[in-house]
């Protein structure tokens, strides 16, 4: 090697992987942002792989694996056949909440969110429900609520309390009518509500709960909002006691 000239690396290499990989990410992205735009509508058949290839100007390697990403994201499915291809999938809420919840609860594990802001979100959330819950509930939200309620009373495991626990209140979100708002809350409720359960759960009074929701469904029942957020609050403001029970110093 000549005095002064540099040592070679396999950089190389990886850029290149990394470049592919980066790609066939493009390729992922693109089709998504034609999908939520609405250029690509729900059924609608993507052109071939070889014909994806030949737009992009890559391999039909790189498109396969940027089918791939966006099948793992459920917004495409592929189907066999000489009619078969890759279709626009649609997805539902109930898909699209499990998405919701995976996610929160990653990032509340993942990034030390204190359990306070938590706390904060979780019940400002179900409060923003509660007036149209009120407005628009019908008998069958007020005989679950009933239904977990009577659960709730009995001899429940902490598990099958804290699953009751979160029926209870996703039913809240689910009596507004509102299938984003109920989406959008009864998501974060699943995700957060079982983190808070499993913190405070061998603290809490389970009838004292019980007796919250009673008063909660009532409320509902007498289409009263201003009762049931006074209810929600009591509920928050025991969640905060029993948290700073548990941050208590022990003798």
């Amino acid at each position: 090697m000549a005095r002064g000239a540099q040592k070679e690396t396999p950089l190389a290499i990886e850029y290149q992987a990394i470049r592919k990989e980066g790609l066939s990410t493009q390729i992922a992205n693109a089709i998504r942002k034609a999908i939520m735009d609405g250029a690509l509508s729900v059924e609608e058949r993507l052109p071939s792989e070889t014909e994806l290839a030949d737009r992009f100007g890559v391999s039909r390697a790189t498109v396969r694996e940027a089918m791939k990403r966006l099948a793992a994201q459920n917004l495409i499915r592929s189907e066999r056949g000489a009619s078969g291809g890759a279709f626009v999938n649609r997805i539902t809420f109930d898909e699209a909440r499990d998405d919701l919840v995976s996610t929160t609860r990653l990032l509340i594990g993942m990034n030390d969110i204190p359990f306070e802001d938590a706390i904060e979100a979780r019940y400002l959330l179900e409060a923003s429900c509660l007036p149209l819950a009120c407005e628009n509930r019908g008998n069958e939200e007020l005989n679950a609520m009933s239904d977990e309620i009577a659960l709730q009373g009995g001899d429940l495991s902490d598990e099958d309390f804290c699953d009751s626990d979160v029926r209870f209140h996703s039913t809240i979100a689910k009596a507004t009518g509102n299938p984003l708002l109920m989406f959008q809350v009864a998501g974060a409720i699943e995700a957060m509500q079982p983190l808070m359960n499993m913190l405070v759960y061998r603290l809490r009074d389970k009838k004292h709960i019980a007796g919250l929701h009673g008063q909660m469904q009532a409320a509902l029942k007498e289409r009263d909002a201003a009762a049931a957020q006074t209810i929600l609050d009591e509920i928050a403001a025991y969640t905060r006691q029993l948290a700073a029970l548990r941050r208590k110093p022990k003798d």
